[in-house]
């Protein structure tokens, strides 16, 4: 009998194995604030940091991105498009500015320069009902989060380029409609403006997403309600959230604990619960994001969103060590560099003069990651690459522009590195690296890999004991 329990509850474990790799799970996430040609918004690249973070801890892949131009936004949507065919739930999330021209809807890009209707229709703005349709259509759940409801920067440009006819231009956006397994939420009402939030924090709409949406065995629509309350409440009463849902079934973006869910009536088809994660892991992986950052902005986001947090001294010891410049761990590190090192730009071109071939870009690389400052070994400079040498630049007070003169290059070779030896191949699996002990203390993450191995490993048990309860 113990053996009939036992084989119950590891196929249990395989079926649950195989239920988690078989929801999938896409995002986008764009926040969009330096605007060339209106007013800029310094708050939307924060929100859509959080929000990516945010999704990712529940098990989303995000394709994500800030600032982006026209033609930067459609190469994320139509890699979201890709990725979101087929899925179990996609999410499209955007803050930034957005305009609502004779009853639809269309987001800013940075490089927008609207003149008139014509230029709205004719591709300078993106339809949002058009790229929802085409980006998420055959998804099972569609989850719209719009934080974009602001004054229309062009609006008076449009009007008075349409004297000869009547043209709708209104504030705030308009309302949509959803379809079925559709929920969309506006950051406040039809026609109305959304508040930005206090500069360098959080936007009150997608602070109260934040906070809801991701919460243990909470179904969104639940969620909603919750963040309709925050939002009111914390703006006064001078913001209220609208949306408009057509789901079909309860969906979750993070799984009840199994005592409640065994209890709980059936969802709808298709929508698949996320794998258990608690508030502390959005937390941490909102604090991973940012402990590195150089910028007052992003730090002070962190704790707006946790004023109590478990990181919060470390937030406030950063803070401090930017207000007041290279701490002494970093004027050590930096004793003995030329001094220009810290005033000195670099460039493509100061880097081209460099002649780094792709052994050194693989060396820097490698050094890059022996310090701490963790990237890929490719030979070659890529985004992460760039986004890796401005954090390196940036802890050590040292312009921060994610490429390499020649003064830098030569601080960076005379840092003494803790790294790995090299492999014979560059291209082959390397030994893993201790974890730092901040992250060996952090609760563990799950996203997906071993799935695989937890199936065949749970499967492999199983087979075996009934291979040998049937020989005996």
């Amino acid at each position: 009998m113990r053996y009939l329990t036992l084989i119950a509850s590891l196929m249990c474990m395989a079926l649950s194995v195989s239920a988690a790799k078989a929801d999938r799970r896409v995002a986008f996430v764009v926040g969009n604030g330096t605007y060339k040609n209106v007013a800029q918004l310094p708050n939307p690249p924060i929100d859509a940091k959080a929000m990516a973070a945010t999704l990712r801890n529940v098990g989303f892949e995000v394709i994500e991105g800030s600032n982006l131009s026209r033609d930067q936004m459609t190469e994320k949507l139509l890699d979201f498009g890709r990725k979101a065919q087929g899925s179990d739930v996609a999410v499209f999330y955007y803050a930034g500015h957005g305009i609502a021209v004779g009853g639809s809807n269309y987001l800013l890009p940075v490089d927008a320069d609207i003149k008139s209707e014509m230029d709205v229709k004719l591709g300078a703005a993106i339809n949002i009902d058009l790229t929802l349709e085409q980006t998420m259509g055959d998804a099972k759940v569609k989850l719209v989060f719009l934080d974009a409801c602001r004054d229309n920067p062009f609006a008076a440009k449009i009007k008075s380029n349409s004297a000869t006819r009547s043209v709708n231009v209104q504030s705030g956006l308009a309302e949509m409609k959803s379809g079925e397994g559709t929920l969309i939420a506006f950051a406040t009402g039809p026609g109305q403006t959304a508040l930005d939030g206090q500069e360098g924090n959080n936007s009150p709409f997608t602070r109260a997403l934040i906070d809801n949406i991701t919460k243990p065995g909470v179904e969104i629509q639940q969620a909603m309600t919750s963040v309709r309350a925050q939002v009111n409440e914390e703006t006064h009463k001078g913001q209220l959230p609208w949306g408009h849902t057509n789901l079909i079934g309860a969906v979750y973006l993070n799984q009840a604990p199994t005592t409640q869910i065994a209890n709980a009536a059936p969802t709808a088809s298709g929508v698949v619960p996320a794998a258990s994660s608690s508030n502390d892991g959005v937390e941490l992986e909102y604090w991973r994001s940012v402990k590195e950052s150089n910028k007052p902005e992003e730090l002070n986001a962190y704790l707006s969103a946790y004023p109590n947090g478990q990181f919060k001294a470390l937030a406030l010891a950063r803070l401090a060590a930017i207000k007041s410049g290279p701490s002494t761990t970093t004027r050590n590190l930096n004793a003995g560099v030329d001094p220009a090192t810290f005033t000195d730009d670099a460039s493509q071109l100061t880097e081209d003069q460099i002649g780094l071939d792709k052994g050194q870009r693989r060396d820097v690389q490698r050094r890059l990651t022996g310090l701490g400052f963790d990237t890929k070994v490719t030979g070659a400079f890529n985004d992460e690459t760039r986004t890796v040498l401005k954090r390196w630049q940036a802890a050590r007070g040292y312009p921060s522009t994610g490429y390499l003169n020649k003064l830098q290059h030569k601080a960076l070779i005379s840092e003494i590195v803790a790294a790995a030896p090299a492999t014979a191949s560059d291209d082959s699996p390397k030994p893993a690296r201790r974890a730092p002990a901040q992250a060996q203390s952090a609760p563990a993450q799950h996203r997906g890999g071993g799935g695989d191995a937890g199936a065949a490993f749970v499967g492999g048990v199983v087979g075996g004991m009934m291979g040998g309860m049937f020989r005996r």
